[in-house]
């Protein structure tokens, strides 16, 4: 199973981007965006430093919402 973040584009240079979520940063590779490339300001949902699909800032806080109430239930071990 895989697990995709949502994050935030800061800056683009070419198939990469500079994203952010919470206040942390990662490089992106946005290459298998080439079909509908995301810009400054856009969501996208990334996975293994690949972002695999663009997302609204509604989907992306919903996604921030639900991984909050998985990690409240999920007991410290």
């Amino acid at each position: 199973m895989c697990l995709a973040i949502p994050m935030c584009i800061t800056a683009v240079d070419g198939f990469n981007a500079r994203c952010e979520a919470r206040g942390i940063y990662r490089d992106v590779s946005l290459f298998m965006l080439q079909d509908e490339p995301p810009e400054i300001g856009d969501f996208v949902m990334v996975s293994v430093g690949q972002a695999v699909r663009k997302v609204t800032p509604e989907e992306a806080s919903l996604s921030w919402e639900m991984y909050d109430l998985i990690l409240a239930e999920t007991p410290n071990t």
